[in-house]
């Protein structure tokens, strides 16, 4: 899915579409991946590289984000604060906190730093440039500029409002759900907020027990979940699975507490064939994963995001076992 340029969006099956050309949420993904890896051989190393280089070309003067490049290499897009300058802080975060080579982590710091003096007017955006702060903030935790985004982050996203069975700030459940937990949590450990720590878990715990179906993990779907509305269970998204995963971990970290391990081991089954449909995921033969689980299996397209939403869970997994 990698070129000399950058990871490739979509994929007809196995196989790259190059017309559909890059974007810069998928390629910070990437980065992400591949900077957690733990002592990751050289092929990861340049993998990063590669991604590194993308994002800071996307980037503008003023720290925002192209976030759509043609195979042609030009862009069809003006920088911007959408959710892909949130996920490239992120990439850029982790990076700069995580990498084995100086000069990924110099880079990275140089690129966040300069992002992360911008704020997005959007929720999603707000979370994934938050987490991507408060992996520099365990890093360096004298870093004003990382604590003020991540403190700008949580805030973004509310406080929940609680409603009968309903506890979110939303009205609705839409993607990447577990993000706006993740910030939240991080935010109150990080800070030394215990309330604000209190919350981002519960917010996790509702949102877990509510993507439960008889103990599988089921994620919110592509179409959402509106408070009062029906509940639909077809068209989940890798990458919501992956979101969940990385919440848990997360938790797991701050709070030392083994029932946060299974939201990751769950995860990591759903892809394995523990969902709705008790279809296998992933295809073997080429390591990707498949793009959606709709009401009879997969969409048997393996993109960018879903394949690195596979990984991501699974590194999670293997860590905590």
């Amino acid at each position: 899915m990698t070129d000399d340029t950058g990871l490739f969006e979509h994929a007809r099956h196995a196989i790259v579409r190059r017309e559909h050309g890059y974007c810069t949420d998928d390629i910070a993904r990437g980065l992400v991946v591949t900077s957690r890896e733990p002592d990751p051989p050289p092929s990861v190393l340049r993998l990063a590289e590669c991604y590194l280089t993308f994002l800071t070309h996307a980037q503008d003067e003023k720290g925002a984000f192209h976030n759509r490049l043609g195979h042609d290499r030009r862009w069809s897009d003006d920088p911007g604060l959408g959710d892909w300058w949130g996920r490239a802080l992120w990439g850029l975060g982790t990076a700069a906190a995580h990498s084995p080579a100086s000069w990924i982590r110099d880079e990275a710091m140089l690129a966040f730093m300069l992002g992360a003096t911008q704020r997005s007017p959007w929720r999603r955006a707000m979370a994934f440039a938050g987490l991507g702060a408060a992996e520099v903030l365990r890093a360096n935790p004298d870093n004003q500029t990382a604590a003020a985004l991540l403190a700008d982050g949580a805030a973004a996203v509310g406080e929940p409002v609680e409603s009968g069975d309903w506890w979110w700030p939303e009205d609705r459940l839409t993607y990447a759900n577990a993000a706006l937990a993740e910030v939240v949590i991080a935010a109150g450990d990080l800070g030394g907020d215990s309330g604000l720590l209190g919350t981002g878990l519960r917010m996790l715990e509702w949102l877990r027990d509510v993507q439960l179906n008889d103990g599988r993990l089921s994620v919110i779907p592509a179409p959402g979940f509106r408070r009062d509305g029906e509940r639909v269970r077809h068209d989940q998204q890798p990458i919501e699975v992956a979101s969940f995963a990385d919440a848990c971990a997360t938790a797991a970290a701050v709070t030392g507490e083994s029932n946060w391990e299974a939201g990751v081991s769950q995860a990591a089954a759903w892809f394995m064939g523990d969902n709705d449909t008790g279809t296998p995921m992933w295809d073997p033969s080429t390591g990707g994963s498949y793009d959606g689980l709709t009401p009879v299996g997969p969409n048997r397209n393996q993109g960018a995001e879903s394949t690195l939403a596979l990984i991501s869970t699974l590194q999670h997994a293997r860590r905590l076992s």
